[in-house]
């Protein structure tokens, strides 16, 4: 009852602290709270009749919050096995191997989700379950008996160099151009791009707050500096973030003066008056932005996840040495960044060639 009553008042606190801070706060009242014994008035006039899921995701949730996990993946993890419990119907204590297998099988071949948004769901499920085990709120975990699914595996490719040119010459404003040279010089993710505020940049390098509430230096090429500088220029506004949110909803024509050119109506981010005062673009905004100019562009596949695998790969042709790679890319194991790079057949024959006599 105690360990309940802690998850709940940190779930309460939440969305008035600082993620940092979190793993702090529920110490302190773990801490606090040592010296109490709490139980539940078997008199209470109120009995909660909610769902039992909802609750016991919740406390599972904070748990992930106090271990550092970011809002953005508990979201994911929520959305996740809240539906999976949704649609298997039932409490989570009841839930069976067999019942997960079921809902898998349906999710792929009724619902035609791919194989990978299926297999994603049963990871997500498999770690709510090793908590409750963990926890000893449940003494067997049935994703034990729940086999991965098997994933076709397709190679990502990175950017070409002609790509890369298409695309620069493709952009229509200087924040296009910014957004374009920063991720190819910078390999940060479009999370940590949309949160970068103008505070963060000092020279030639870049402070990202990447995954697990870290933050790392990402560093600027000439080209990214001289686009940055250019964009820059371009603003007025006060806002502190490198790409703000505007204050229009919907049509950039209500945002523009009266009779500006279509081509202009991209630029709205000059005009001062029609930028929003404190938010930043959302990563859905900058992925848009990079499918727009690789459509121009006449680019296949352009997002911006592809500009990491792009700078990675490029970097170890150019012999970068695979652990300063990973460091750049912010992962804490190499296998990690082995996944990103795409090492042709015939690259790997040439270095075969060199290095195997």
């Amino acid at each position: 009852m105690k360990r309940q009553l802690e998850d709940d008042l940190t779930i309460a606190l939440t969305p008035y602290i600082r993620d940092s801070d979190i793993s702090t706060v529920k110490m302190i009242i773990t801490m606090t709270m040592s010296d109490y014994e709490v139980t539940k008035p078997e008199t209470a006039l109120t009995v909660y009749e909610g769902d039992i899921n909802e609750l016991i995701i919740m406390r599972w949730l904070s748990a992930k919050l106090a271990a550092g996990c970011s809002r953005r993946t508990v979201k994911q993890y929520k959305d996740s096995v809240t539906l999976v419990l949704s649609r298997i119907g039932k409490a989570y204590q009841d839930i069976t191997a067999d019942d997960v297998r079921a809902y898998l099988a349906t999710r792929i071949f009724r619902d035609g989700v791919s194989k990978t948004t299926a297999n994603n769901e049963r990871r997500n499920l498999s770690a709510f379950y090793y908590w409750l085990q963990k926890e000893e709120i449940l003494l067997k975990n049935p994703m034990n008996r729940v086999d991965p699914i098997k994933v076709t595996k397709k190679k990502k490719q990175a950017f070409s160099q002609m790509d890369i040119e298409k695309m620069r010459y493709a952009c229509m404003t200087t924040r296009e151009t910014a957004i374009l040279e920063i991720l190819l010089s910078t390999w940060c993710r479009v999370s940590e791009l949309a949160e970068i505020r103008i505070s963060d940049i000092h020279g030639d390098a870049v402070t990202v707050h990447g995954k697990g509430d870290k933050y790392r230096e990402c560093y600027l090429n000439a080209k990214a500096q001289m686009a940055l500088q250019k964009y820059l220029d371009d603003r007025e506004d006060e806002n502190p973030y490198l790409l703000p949110r505007a204050k229009y909803s919907g049509n950039i024509k209500r945002i523009c003066p009266k009779g500006s050119k279509q081509k202009d109506l991209p630029k709205w981010y000059m005009h001062k008056e029609q930028v929003d005062e404190e938010k930043h673009l959302d990563t859905g905004t900058i992925e848009s932005i990079i499918r727009k100019i690789g459509k121009r562009a006449d680019v296949t596949g352009a997002h911006p996840h592809r500009f990491r695998r792009t700078g990675a790969t490029m970097a170890l042709r150019s012999g970068m040495p695979l652990i300063q790679v990973s460091k750049l890319l912010g992962h804490e194991q190499i296998d990690t960044t082995q996944i990103y790079l795409d090492i042709s057949d015939e690259e790997l024959m040439q270095a075969h060639n060199k290095y195997v006599q």
